[in-house]
């Protein structure tokens, strides 16, 4: 009996599990700060962008680069 109950904790199945839940997440949020961090180094490029065309082009755009 006493072996019975030591086998059955000894199972660690669902451990694999977690730990691919925790991998999964690890790897979602580093994904979602990869994506916040380009977003806005890709908004500011677009912004730099839209201010000298706005400036070389010697008139003075009434619309905005959006």
């Amino acid at each position: 009996m006493l072996q019975r109950i030591r086998t059955t904790i000894r199972k660690d199945e669902g451990a694999s599990a977690v730990e691919y839940g925790l991998l999964i997440a690890a790897i979602a949020a580093l994904i979602v700060i990869i994506v916040f961090a380009l977003g806005r180094l890709v908004s500011e490029s677009f912004q730099d962008t839209c201010d000298g065309i706005k400036t070389g082009s010697g008139t003075t755009l009434t619309e905005d680069c959006a």
